[in-house]
Formats: structure tokens, sequence, C-alpha cells
């Protein structure tokens, strides 16, 4: 299939899927002409990507998922002593987002402090 054809499946955006493909993230082949040949597996690798990505992972921390990538993913992950390292980095994840909502809340908290009418409901 070539990447018009995967974007259309999956959603996702040629540009999208060069960077996937850069990042190591999903494998092509080339045709005789050049262009991106991808196999149908790909459909279930890209959306399990966006899905992770759109969970709150970076590419970073999807890169160390790529293993499970080409099956589907199940909603809630078991934890098995196997795969230590992949709950460590969700882990890290979670608390790097913490840390953000927490920043972003004390930020909102001192704009509205200082300006109070942003606290009231917009007008309907």
């Amino acid at each position: 299939m070539l990447i018009g054809e995967l974007a259309s499946a999956t959603g996702a955006t040629t540009r999208a899927l060069r960077y996937y493909e850069e990042q190591g993230l999903l494998e092509s082949e080339r045709s005789p002409a050049g262009y991106r040949v991808y196999r149908p597996e790909a459909v279930t690798r890209v959306r399990n990507v966006r899905d992770l990505l759109a969970s709150g992972f970076t590419v970073e921390n999807v890169k160390s998922f790529v293993r499970y990538l080409d099956s589907d993913l199940p909603e809630v992950f078991a934890y098995a002593e196997s795969c230590a390292g992949n709950y460590a980095v969700g882990a890290r994840r979670v608390a790097e987002l913490q840390e953000r909502i927490e920043s972003l809340t004390r930020m909102r908290d001192t704009l509205v402090r200082r300006m109070p009418w942003l606290a009231a409901e917009p007008p309907a």
C-alpha cells in the first residue's frame, strides 16, 4: 500500500507517516519508482502509534513499545515482571504529566487570583 493509502486507512497525514518512519516506528520498502510501499500490517502499527501518542506518551516513549505495535493493544495492560521496563516508561510519563498538570493549575490559579472576573462563567 502506498503512503496516501496508509494515511487514508489510519487518519494520519503523510507527513506524520514519514516522521514515524524517520523515528523508527514504521518501516516501508521502495517500489521501482521510488515510492514508499507499506505492508498491510502497517495499518495496525500506525493506529497503535497514534493511540499511544494520544494517550500522552511521547515518540521516545512509544519507541520502547515497538515490539507490541503490530497487534491490537489491550485497553488495560496487565503488569508482568517481563515487561517491567515498559511499565517504568509509563510510570515516568504519568509522573511528568502530573507535574505539568500541577504547574498549569498553579498558573491558572495565579491568573484568576489577579483577574478574578476570569473565573466567572462566560455569558451564554
